[in-house]
């Protein structure tokens, strides 16, 4: 069904394939009031990064199957699932620059088209075939229900004091690592990937997210405006629990520690430079970046613990590079 190469494919050119495979109607008609605004979410695109992780975990052990265009549609179906819920929650009016569905069409709507999206999802991993169903579905559930306690536990940070660096990763690596490690090891199932294969493959992936969302944090704080496209200290303004944030409260000083805490409570004009200081007095930019790196290495090592060509690898590397920008 589709043009599979000898070598070993680019991100961008299995993000196309996926892409053709991917962008249809995947509901009914009718009711459209109920169907319309789920396939207005998923006509908004995106990265498609954890789809295409799927047909990249199946490639690096064989040539990709058509079931694993299955599987990565059902995937960026539970995962847009999850975006229109988060955004409910989040109360957030727009995604990826357009509007999102409860802001079109009311929060009821929005829910049951989450719903349908969800449904649509299982929809796929049905038709994959019976030798790779029962362990790709069990993978799925479980990752599912990771993904929903890793929001749980965002929502409960909020509200909670003295949170730990472990309890902050732990929470990231469920609500965002899990899913991305899933992915690539779904791919690799379909491709009779051995277990310690399959394993280094995940431990790849989750890292890999951790160290995603250690740069996510610094580049709300530390990052350049003008080439990422958002606004300095987005995270600080809205007192959000980051990286940095935990970081900061377990190294300042105690004057640092009562000034951080004041400013948590209140909003002067200035709190993003006034954090920003307390910050770099605590050696927190410094301390994000080797976080990430060691993150970032430990991913490397698990993909070069996996028994195939280190050729074959590339391909991850080079879109793991691309996630985890060196620079500001």
């Amino acid at each position: 069904m589709y043009n599979h190469f000898s070598t070993m494919q680019s991100f961008d050119l299995l993000q196309q394939q996926f892409d053709q495979f991917f962008n249809r109607r995947h509901f009914p008609e009718q009711p459209k009031s109920l169907y319309n605004p789920a396939q207005y979410f998923l006509e908004l695109g995106g990265k498609r990064v954890r789809p295409v992780l799927c047909l990249m975990g199946n490639e690096l052990f064989e040539t990709i199957k058509d079931d694993a265009f299955v599987v990565a549609a059902a995937v960026e179906l539970f995962h847009n699932f999850t975006l229109i819920h988060d955004d409910i929650m989040d109360k957030a009016p727009l995604r990826r620059g357009k509007p999102t569905v409860h802001a079109l069409y009311g929060e009821s709507t929005a829910l049951l088209g989450g719903d349908v999206v969800l449904v649509a999802a299982y929809q796929q991993l049905n038709e994959i075939d019976s030798t790779y169903s029962k362990k790709i579905i069990k993978l799925f559930n479980t990752t599912a229900m990771e993904v929903c306690e890793g929001q749980q536990l965002d929502m409960d940070f909020e509200q909670m004091d003295g949170l730990t660096l472990e309890q902050y990763i732990h929470m990231i690596s469920l609500k965002t690592s899990v899913l991305l490690a899933a992915s690539l090891r779904m791919g690799a199932i379909l491709g009779n990937a051995g277990h310690g294969n399959q394993e280094h493959l995940y431990e790849f992936g989750r890292n890999l997210g951790i160290a995603f969302q250690v740069q996510d944090d610094y580049l709300d704080a530390f990052g350049d405006p003008t080439k990422f496209g958002k606004q300095v200290g987005g995270d600080i303004l809205s007192n959000k629990k980051t990286f940095l944030l935990i970081h900061a409260l377990e190294t300042a000083n105690t004057a640092q520690k009562q000034q951080l805490n004041q400013l948590l409570q209140s909003n002067p004009a200035d709190k993003v430079e006034q954090v920003l200081a307390i910050y770099r007095e605590c050696g927190v930019e410094e301390w994000a970046l080797t976080l990430k790196n060691q993150y970032l290495e430990i991913a490397f090592q698990h993909l070069e613990d996996i028994a195939v060509l280190s050729s074959r690898k590339e391909p991850l590397r080079q879109l793991a590079y691309y996630l985890i920008q060196r620079d500001k």
